[in-house]
């Protein structure tokens, strides 16, 4: 059996099959997919691009979820390179006043539960992070990115060794 899925390529989107490798460009920026080309064959025909599963017996299920899977993520980039991805996040302390700067690709978190050292979170691929007060901005063109910078971001915030019904404080999700 031979699944089809079908994505249509908004006016403005540049969408290309090198090999195994799914290219979105758009007027943010350009993302690269990697699909596995033993069970999904991607081709753009007009202003779509087809992805379908390929597979016998044994591999049928996986093509199919696998084809499912690559659909979306390219709708996902697709989005991105035509409107950002954005993240809003606010420090919330009590004890100790905490904050953040961004240096060579990292967020660095300062003086989070009086700590002398900084604490520091990666910001991963092409994701701009904007400090302004208490207030972080995650945005990137990569869903995928953009949400792994803001799990970074609250990993490194962890409470180690204290009792995190007393210190609350951290870097939380917001909505603004």
């Amino acid at each position: 059996m031979m699944v089809m899925g079908e994505i249509n390529i908004p006016e403005g989107t540049k969408v290309e099959v090198v090999g195994n490798t799914i290219v979105t460009s758009g007027a943010l920026g350009r993302n690269k997919r990697v699909f596995n080309a033993n069970l999904v064959s991607a081709a753009v025909s007009g202003d779509k691009l087809v992805i379908s599963a390929i597979g016998g017996k044994k591999l049928e299920k996986k093509a199919q979820t696998t084809e499912v899977s690559i659909v979306k993520e390219v709708q996902n980039d697709i989005r991105g390179v035509n409107k950002y991805y954005e993240i809003n996040m606010k420090a919330v302390f009590a004890h100790f006043p905490l904050s953040m700067e961004v240096k060579n690709g990292y967020i660095y978190i300062n003086n989070i539960f009086g700590e002398r050292v900084p604490r520091k979170a990666k910001i991963v691929g092409d994701t701009k992070a904007e400090v302004k007060g208490q207030n972080l901005l995650l945005k990137g063109t990569s869903l995928d990115d953009v949400t792994q910078s803001a799990a970074n971001i609250r990993k490194a915030c962890k409470a180690k060794n204290k009792d995190i019904r007393i210190f609350q404080d951290g870097i939380y999700y917001a909505e603004e």
